[in-house]
């Protein structure tokens, strides 16, 4: 692992409860740039692929920025449950990842969704994608009713893995996409109207001064 992160975590179907005996474990980490370095013209780079197979980093403040537009594949770092490095800063990342909350997460995540389905073709279908498009829907209706993503799937296990695999009938996985959009419509929902960027911004001012 990189000496620069501040948190680490697995990400992907291991954090989703969706393994299985051939799956990669994909990372996804959080680091910091020296500030100095931001005093050129040539700025540090705002992501990373590596050092290990599978991971993908953001810079702090990029990672900051896409969890205030509430992306879905961020935010959801925050909440996953295999955690592998987390320093004071990670912790205390972890430990506001409420302040990124907002009702725009309805939109990005139900939007996202909404991306992938229109990619499938029914009449072949790339049964892996549909199976995570109703996995995102799922976690974002939580998050829409109760405040946090769900990433572990639960008992719905096994149905999804019958969705990988092909074994679920595109009629029934389009009516369980439907449920779920109509989940979103019904919701009474308990996010916050807008983030807490002033919390967000006293959290990368402490990290900048830090690394100087």
């Amino acid at each position: 692992m990189s000496d620069d992160l501040i948190l680490s975590v697995i990400a992907g179907s291991r954090a989703y409860g969706l393994e299985t005996d051939a799956s990669d474990t994909d990372r996804r980490g959080v680091f910091v740039a020296p500030t100095p370095a931001f005093w050129r013209l040539d700025k540090p780079p705002a992501h990373r692929d590596g050092p290990l197979p599978e991971q993908f980093s953001w810079e702090v403040e990029r990672f900051c920025a896409l969890a205030l537009e509430a992306n879905p594949t961020v935010l959801e770092c925050l909440w996953s449950p295999l955690v592998e490095v987390v320093t004071p800063f990670g912790e205390r990342l972890r430990a506001m990842r409420t302040a990124f909350l907002w009702q725009r997460a309805a939109q990005t995540f139900c939007g996202y969704a909404d991306a992938q389905f229109r990619r499938l073709d029914p009449a072949a279908p790339k049964w892996k994608q549909a199976m995570h498009m109703i996995r995102l829907l799922k976690s974002g209706l939580h998050l829409v009713r109760h405040g946090e993503p769900a990433l572990h799937v639960g008992a719905d296990r096994d149905r999804l893995l019958a969705v990988k695999r092909g074994e679920v009938p595109w009629a029934e996985v389009t009516a369980w996409r439907a449920r779920l959009v109509a989940g979103y419509e019904s919701a009474a929902g308990v996010l916050p109207e807008a983030p807490d960027r002033a919390a967000v911004e006293e959290f990368l001012m402490d990290v900048r001064r830090a690394h100087l």
